[in-house]
């Protein structure tokens, strides 16, 4: 029986993050007997390194804490050579761009570039390093697109959707239009996440709903500013910060709107697991957003930037708790057709299996 195909997927941190547990996902499922998944780490251990423990998955480390390493991309291509895999998943920017230069001066047989983020065609240098890799994968038709327009061949791009476990995330007995006014972000607490445009939001939305109150689950460098902002608005007592946690179940299933004010977006898994807990979405029309969320129909969407335009939408669903259960049944359904994990798992299992079939077919000097 031929070994399973080496699989090692590169990231920057395991911390608390869309593209961190979509991945975590991702290697889980894998089939075992086709595929030995594995991850290298730039950073020490962090927040979902339990995840990876209980899920089977080996993680080897290249720093100690949670800060990149200074020296990194020096340290990296020794221990890549030591991994040896048979196909190199680079996750994020740094992991895309000296993942793929040492993978390609390393002689990794295949290469799987990831565009995720909304930024990740300029943060990973696609106009200039796309050739280093023999396929990319995108989680959003507007990346793919973006990738085709840099001269990427539409053969070398593949668009695969994130998924979601519709059995774990599932709605709450009492439906949305039954909870408290409470507004929920999951989201890192970085820039492309859109806080100051929710926050300034939601202070307009405090003015005209009494109870309403605002619930931001997340880590990230822009938590003092936040705060700070919060402070300034008077809103202490009515905006809550918590940490992120793997298990986000029981702030869904709190909520009775969920809001997203992303300025760059690729496909938010949050957003996905928001719907599939039957809650509706106001979200700003960026990236892969659009395609999840039908506006009118399973949420409302707006500008990026535009506080008073996303305040209007919560103001909407706060004011009209019928139009929101019924957007919540909307997404619920939309992702048990569209968004499943094992359509999501399947496709990378076939570009693997292709991948690794090729690589192997021209080492033996036959075509595959």
């Amino acid at each position: 029986m031929p070994q399973p195909c080496s699989v090692l997927f590169l990231m920057e941190d395991l911390c608390f993050g869309g593209t961190q547990r979509q991945t975590l996902e991702l290697a889980r499922r894998l089939d075992r007997d086709r595929f030995a998944p594995s991850m290298l780490v730039l950073t020490g251990p962090t927040d979902l390194d339990a995840v990876a423990a209980g899920a089977d998955i080996p993680v080897s480390y290249l720093g100690t804490g949670r800060a990149v390493p200074r020296l990194f991309f020096a340290t990296l291509g020794p221990v890549l050579r030591r991994h040896a895999p048979d196909i190199l998943v680079p996750c994020t920017a740094l992991p895309n761009i000296w993942g793929r230069i040492w993978g390609r001066l390393l002689g990794v047989p295949a290469i799987v570039g990831t565009c995720r983020g909304g930024g990740a065609l300029s943060r990973q240098h696609e106009w200039l390093l796309w050739r280093l890799a023999d396929h990319h994968v995108c989680n959003s038709e507007a990346l793919a697109e973006g990738l085709r327009r840099l001269g990427v061949p539409s053969r070398r791009i593949g668009y695969i959707p994130n998924g979601v476990d519709t059995e774990r995330f599932q709605p709450a007995e009492v439906p949305p239009s039954g909870r408290e006014p409470l507004i929920l972000c999951v989201a890192r607490l970085a820039q492309d996440k859109g806080h100051l445009t929710l926050l300034r939001a939601f202070a307009i939305v405090a003015r005209h709903v009494p109870g309403a109150r605002l619930r931001i689950v997340g880590d990230g460098p822009q938590e003092a500013q936040l705060r700070m902002l919060t402070a300034t608005f008077g809103l202490e007592d009515r905006v809550e910060f918590v940490p992120g946690d793997p298990d986000v179940r029981e702030h869904y299933a709190a909520a009775r709107v969920f809001a997203l004010a992303s300025v760059r977006e690729g496909q938010p898994n949050v957003i996905l697991e928001a719907m599939s807990c039957g809650l509706p979405v106001c979200a700003t029309a960026v990236g892969g957003i659009p395609n999840l969320v039908e506006n009118g129909v399973s949420g409302l969407l707006s500008p990026a930037g535009y506080a008073e335009v996303l305040a209007d939408s919560l103001l909407r669903l706060l004011a009209d708790p019928a139009m929101g259960d019924a957007f919540g049944r909307a997404g619920r359904a939309r992702v048990e057709r569209d968004f499943s994990f094992p359509a999501m798992v399947g496709a990378h299992e076939e570009l693997f299996a292709r991948l690794h079939a090729r690589r192997r077919g021209q080492r033996e000097g036959v075509s595959a």
